[in-house]
């Protein structure tokens, strides 16, 4: 069984996990973006993430989804959605029902990228909101991994600038993390036993005695 919570000190605890494999950054049409497509579409199931610049003030104006990551267990494939777009082709791996696309709210991200291309996603997975099945209360990426894996992971790069003529190092493996870990998770989560919460657990604050 897994852990219904779990607190920041035990996070820091825990051993720093990085996606293991090939980083590729797609940036335009051609050999490299063919060859992701044709690694993509033999997956089952991929890890998926986006990122977006982030605004600081309200005359900061967004430029939507800047980066899609689709991640299989050896190959991360980061997308530049500004110099790309959203090919057919990789729209067309959102849209395939056989092929799984695990993330955490991934409602969000699909309405950012259909922005750039019409597309009717299938096969989707949102690990928040099958978690409470398997008896955990947590939702943000970083605790839902420490809970299920076991590991931390590092959220340091989430606020960088997604749109920079290059993304640094540490961008790209924090970006290839991101979708890779969601992956791990499902796939772990699928071997587990459910042992769903009940609504006592899942909405303590509901039951709580205000007398």
């Amino acid at each position: 069984m897994f852990r219904i919570s779990i607190s920041p000190e035990e996070i820091g605890a825990l051993e720093l996990a990085s996606f293991p494999g090939e980083i590729v950054l797609v940036d335009q049409d051609g050999e490299v973006f063919q060859r992701a497509i044709r690694y993509l579409k033999r997956q089952r199931v991929l890890g998926f993430d986006t990122e977006t610049r982030p605004t600081f003030s309200p005359d900061q104006h967004s430029n939507g989804t800047a980066l899609l990551q689709l991640s299989g267990g050896t190959k991360a494939f980061l997308f530049r959605l500004k110099t790309l777009g959203l090919p057919h082709s990789l729209a067309a791996i959102l849209a395939n029902p056989t092929i799984v696309k695990v993330g955490a709210a991934t409602l969000d991200d699909v309405r950012g990228l259909q922005k750039l291309t019409r597309f009717s996603p299938k096969g989707f997975v949102d690990l928040q909101n099958i978690v409470w099945e398997y008896g955990i209360r947590d939702k943000s990426v970083k605790k839902m991994a420490a809970i299920i894996l076991g590991v931390k992971i590092s959220k340091a790069q989430q606020l960088s600038n997604w749109e920079a003529e290059r993304l640094s190092e540490s961008q790209q493996k924090y970006a290839a993390t991101d979708a890779w870990v969601c992956r791990e998770m499902f796939l772990r989560l699928r071997r587990a036993d459910k042992h769903p919460l009940t609504p006592e657990q899942l909405h303590p604050e509901r039951f709580q005695d205000n007398g």
